[in-house]
C-alpha cells in the first residue's frame, strides 16, 4: 500500500511538516482571528509584527501550497503502483481518501479545528479525475482552479465592503449597523464578546472546546472549505505536473532548480512585502488585513510555493550527504504522524485540558514552540525510522485502507 520512496519527495515533505507549523502555531495558541490579524492578540509590538510578517510573506498558505503539491504527487505514484500491480489504482485511492476523511474528523473533534486532511480527503475524489492528464493540460486546469478560487474570494471580500458602505450609511437599518460593527470587532478587537468567548472556551475543559465545535459545524467548516477547495485542488494538479515533468523527482539539474527559486521568489516575495507594508502602515485595519490574508495573496501564493519546492530540492542537490537531510527526510516519511503529534503536542500547551496558555503568550515568543518542536520532529524521526517502515498514523491509515494490519517493522 506504500509508494516507492523518492529521497527528494520525503525531504519536501519534511520541509512542509516543519514549516506549516510556523504559520499554525498562531491558530493553535490564539483567538482564529489572530491567524489573520495580529492586532486581536493585544496591541502589537514590533517582535509581535515582525513574526507576523515573516508569516505572512513566506509562510502562510506556501507551506499549505507544498503539502497539496505533494499529496497529489503522491496519488500519482499510488495509482501507478496499484495498476502495475494488477488493482484498480484510482479505487485504492477513493478508499485511501475516505479513511484520510474520518481520520481529519477525529483530528478536527478530538484536538485541533485548523484541520486539513479533510479538505485533501474530498478535494482529492475530484483530483483522481485529472489524473491521467499530460502535465502542460493539468497546470491549465491549475491555474484555472485558481483563478476559480480568487474570484470566489475576491466576491466575499467585496461582499465584505459594500455591507460596510450599507451599514455606515446615514439611513442604515439598525441591525445592519450592529451585526457589521460586531462582525468588524471579531476581526481586530482582542475585547471583542467573540473573542473573549473564545478564549474563555479554549481555556477550559475538552468537554466546553468540543462542544462549540459541534455547535459551530458544520456551517463554519464549509465557509472553510469554499475558502480554500479551488486552490487545493490547484495545487494538487499542479503537484502531479511536477511529478510527471520530474521537478519534485529531484531530477532537474541544480542550476534549473536554483534559476526556478529565483525567478518565483522575484515573483512573489515583492509584492507580499507591500502588501504587508500596507496593512501594517493602515494599523491593521480589519477589511485590509482579512483582504490580504485570504484573497489578495493568493496570487502570489502560487509562485512562491513553487519558488520554495525549488529552494529546497537546490539545496537537497548542494548538500545531499549532511546528516540533516537524513533527519528532514525521515520526519518527511512519517509526515501524517508528525502533523497529527503536533496537534497533540501544541494543544497540550495552550488548550485548557493541557497547560492552558491559550492567548497567553505572545506573538513573539511563539518561535521559541516552533523551534522546540522541529527539534522533537528531527530528534525522533530518524531512529524511528531506523526500526520501522512507517510512522504510527501511517500505518493506522494503511491498515484501514487494506482492511488488516500491516507490517510495520523493517525486515532485518
Amino acid at each position: 500500500m506504500t509508494s516507492p520512496r523518492i529521497p527528494a519527495m520525503d525531504v519536501l515533505r519534511g520541509c512542509a511538516v516543519m514549516g506549516i507549523l510556523w504559520m499554525n502555531i498562531t491558530a493553535f495558541a490564539m483567538p482564529q482571528s489572530a491567524y489573520f490579524n495580529p492586532a486581536v492578540a493585544g496591541s502589537p509590538g514590533a517582535g509581535d509584527i515582525a513574526f507576523w510578517a515573516v508569516s505572512l510573506i513566506l509562510v502562510d498558505g506556501k507551506m499549505r501550497g507544498l503539502f497539496a503539491m505533494l499529496f497529489g504527487a503522491s496519488m500519482l505514484l499510488l495509482i501507478d503502483r496499484e495498476e502495475m500491480a494488477g488493482r484498480d489504482g484510482r479505487r485504492t485511492q477513493m478508499v485511501r481518501s475516505g479513511w484520510l476523511f474520518v481520520l481529519g474528523c477525529v483530528h478536527f473533534f478530538a484536538l485541533w479545528w485548523g484541520d486539513i486532511l479533510r479538505i485533501y480527503a474530498i478535494v482529492s475524489l475530484f483530483a483522481i479525475l485529472f489524473a491521467g492528464q499530460e502535465p502542460l493540460d493539468l497546470v491549465k486546469r491549475a491555474f484555472l482552479c485558481f483563478l476559480l478560487q480568487f474570484l470566489l474570494l475576491a466576491a466575499f471580500i467585496a461582499s465584505l465592503y459594500i455591507w460596510g458602505h450599507a451599514a455606515t450609511a446615514p439611513d442604515a437599518d439598525a441591525g445592519m449597523r450592529a451585526g457589521f460593527t460586531h462582525f468588524m470587532a471579531a476581526l481586530s478587537d482582542p475585547a471583542s464578546p467573540t473573542t473573549q468567548t473564545e478564549i474563555a472556551t479554549y481555556r477550559s475543559g475538552f468537554g466546553a472546546i468540543l462542544q462549540m465545535k459541534l455547535a459551530a459545524f458544520p456551517g463554519e467548516w464549509l465557509w472553510g472549505f469554499l475558502f480554500t477547495a479551488f486552490e487545493t485542488l490547484g495545487f494538487m494538479l499542479l503537484g502531479m505536473a511536477m511529478l510527471k515533468g520530474g521537478f519534485l523527482t529531484g531530477n532537474w539539474d541544480m542550476e534549473h532548480y536554483r534559476r526556478t527559486a529565483r525567478h518565483c521568489f522575484a515573483i512573489g516575495l515583492p509584492a507580499m512585502a507591500a502588501m504587508a507594508l500596507w496593512v501594517g502602515y493602515g494599523g491593521f485595519a480589519p477589511l485590509p488585513t482579512y483582504g490580504v490574508a485570504l484573497a489578495w495573496s493568493l496570487p502570489f501564493r502560487i509562485p512562491l510555493s513553487v519558488g520554495w519546492a525549488a529552494l529546497i530540492l537546490w539545496l537537497l542537490a548542494r548538500h545531499r550527504t549532511s546528516p540533516w537531510v537524513g533527519r528532514i527526510a525521515a520526519a518527511g516519511r512519517m509526515t501524517l504522524s508528525n502533523y497529527l503529534g503536533t496537534s497533540i503536542l501544541m494543544t497540550a500547551i495552550f488548550y485548557g485540558w493541557g497547560l492552558g496558555l491559550f492567548a497567553h503568550v505572545r506573538p513573539a515568543v511563539l518561535p521559541l514552540f516552533i523551534l522546540a518542536t522541529w527539534a522533537i520532529m528531527l530528534l525522533w524521526s530518524q531512529p524511528y525510522a531506523n526500526r520501522f517502515a512507517m510512522g504510527p498514523a501511517e500505518w493506522l491509515w494503511r491498515s484501514l485502507v487494506a482492511g488488516k494490519p500491516q507490517k510495520i517493522r523493517r525486515s532485518v
